[in-house]
C-alpha cells in the first residue's frame, strides 16, 4: 500500500494547480499556422533583382525593422521570423514563392508584398485559403475591396485617388492644358489613368493629347517621351516605376520639353529617382506626400525624424538616408506591429484581419501631421489623406493643405 504523506499531498496539489494554470493559459491562446508562444512567421516577396529592384530597398528596411523589434523582445514576447524571397517582379515567380511561404514555410500571413500584377496573381489563392494579404506595397484600388476580397488590404493612398488630385490641380492652375500621359502597361499604371480620366470628366477628356505606355522589360522610354513631346503637350503626367520615371524626366529635359510635370508618388524617392534623373531635370515636378521626406530640412529637429535617423544608423546603416523607401517601410511595418500587438494572444488569421480593419486615427512614426490611418470592416484604404509637394533644389517642398478622401 502506498504511504500518503503531507509532503506527497502538497506536491500533488502543486502539480495539479500548475497543470490547471497551464491548461487555462493555453485555452486563452489561439493560434493559426505561423504563430506560437514564441514566434510569428511572416511571408514576403520583393524584386531583389530585375528592372524594378529599386523597390527592394523597402524589403531590406523591413528586415532591419524586425531585427530591432526582436532585439527588444519581440511582440508580446514573440519573435518575428520574416521570410523574404526574390520574385523579380514576375507574377509566375510570385505565385511559386507565395505557395512555398504558405504551404512549406507555413507563415501566418503575406505582408507588404510589392507590385500590382504580382499581388493580383496571388489574391484569389490567398482569399480562398483565408490568409491575410496585408498592407500591400501597391496603390491599386482593387486592393481595398472587402466585399469581394476580405483577406486583402493595401496601405498607401490608392493610385486612382492620387491621379484624381493631379487632375483637379491641373484644372485649377494650368490654362489651356494639353496633357501627355506615360504609364506602365499593367494594372498599376492603368489604375492611375482611369482615376485621372474619371476626375477630369468626359467634358474635359479632350485635354488629354496622348497616352503612351511601356513594358517593364523595355530598355528605355525615350521613344514614348519623343511621341508625347510631339503632341505639343504642356502637361506631363508621369505614372512610371522608378527606373522609367527617372529616364522620362531626363529625356524630357534633354529634348528641351518643359511641361508642368506630375510624378506618381511611389517614384518620388530622391535617392532612387530624382538624383539619377538629375536635379537639373527635376525642378518643380509635383507629386503627393503622406510621409515625412527625410531630405526635407523642415524635419531636421523633428523627434520622429531623429528617432528614424537613429534607427537607420543602428539597424540599417548601409542604406541611404535620402531613399524614401526606407521611410515607407519604417512607417508601414510600424503599422503591422501595432496590429500584432492588438492581437494579443489571439494570433489567428481572422483576428489579424479584424484588428487591421479597426484602426481609427492611428498615427505611426513619419506620417505627415494631420494624416492618420483609418480602417473599418467596410473601408480597406488605410491612408486616404495627402498633401501636394514640389521638388526644389535637392528636396521636396510641401505646399497647400491636407487633402482628404477618407470615409466618414
Amino acid at each position: 500500500m502506498t504511504r500518503i504523506t503531507r509532503r506527497r499531498i502538497l506536491a500533488t496539489g502543486t502539480t495539479l494547480a500548475a497543470s490547471f494554470a497551464s491548461s487555462k493559459l493555453s485555452a486563452q491562446r489561439k493560434y493559426d499556422p505561423g504563430a506560437s508562444d514564441t514566434e510569428i512567421k511572416l511571408g514576403h516577396t520583393s524584386p531583389y533583382s530585375g528592372p524594378l529592384s529599386a523597390f527592394s530597398v523597402a524589403g531590406k528596411a523591413t528586415t532591419a525593422y524586425f531585427n530591432m523589434i526582436n532585439a527588444a523582445g519581440g511582440i508580446n514576447g514573440r519573435k518575428i521570423k520574416f521570410i523574404s524571397y526574390d520574385d523579380g517582379y514576375q507574377p509566375p515567380k510570385t505565385v511559386e514563392m507565395v505557395r512555398k511561404l504558405v504551404e512549406s514555410d507555413e507563415v501566418l500571413m503575406i505582408f507588404q508584398l510589392l507590385g500590382t500584377p504580382t499581388n493580383i496573381a496571388i489574391q484569389k489563392y490567398l482569399n480562398q485559403k483565408q490568409i491575410p494579404q496585408l498592407f500591400i506595397f501597391s496603390g491599386a484600388s482593387r486592393f481595398g475591396d472587402p466585399k469581394n476580397y476580405p483577406w486583402t488590404m493595401g496601405w498607401q493612398p490608392d493610385y486612382a485617388t492620387e491621379a484624381g488630385v493631379y487632375a483637379k490641380h491641373i484644372q485649377a492652375t494650368v490654362k489651356d492644358a494639353k496633357i501627355g500621359i506615360l504609364f506602365q502597361n499593367d494594372d498599376s499604371g492603368k489604375d492611375g489613368v482611369v482615376g485621372f480620366q474619371k476626375t477630369l470628366g468626359k467634358q474635359n477628356e479632350k485635354m488629354i493629347a496622348a497616352t503612351a505606355s511601356y513594358e517593364v522589360t523595355d530598355a528605355t522610354v525615350d521613344s514614348q517621351i519623343i511621341q508625347l513631346k510631339s503632341t505639343g503637350a504642356n502637361v506631363f503626367l508621369n505614372l512610371s516605376s522608378p527606373k522609367f520615371a527617372a529616364q522620362a524626366m531626363r529625356k524630357a529635359y534633354d529634348l528641351g520639353w518643359h511641361p508642368v510635370q506630375y510624378l506618381t508618388s511611389p517614384s518620388s524617392s530622391v535617392q532612387s529617382v530624382m538624383k539619377p534623373a538629375g536635379f537639373d531635370a527635376t525642378q518643380n515636378i509635383m507629386t503627393i506626400a503622406y510621409l515625412k521626406d527625410s531630405t526635407d530640412p523642415q524635419w531636421a529637429n523633428d523627434p520622429e525624424f531623429l528617432e528614424w535617423k537613429r534607427w537607420m544608423e543602428k539597424w540599417n546603416p548601409t542604406a541611404s538616408l535620402a531613399d524614401a523607401f526606407n521611410v515607407y517601410a519604417y512607417a508601414l511595418t510600424a503599422t503591422l506591429v501595432e496590429v500584432l500587438k492588438r492581437c494579443g494572444d489571439n494570433l489567428t488569421r481572422a483576428n489579424v484581419m479584424k484588428q487591421a480593419s479597426s484602426l481609427r486615427n492611428l498615427h505611426v512614426p513619419m506620417l505627415l501631421p494631420g494624416i492618420s490611418i483609418n480602417t473599418s470592416p467596410t473601408d480597406f484604404y488605410p491612408i486616404q489623406s495627402l498633401r501636394l509637394t514640389r521638388f526644389k533644389g535637392e528636396t521636396w517642398e510641401l505646399f497647400g493643405d491636407v487633402i482628404s478622401n477618407e470615409s466618414e
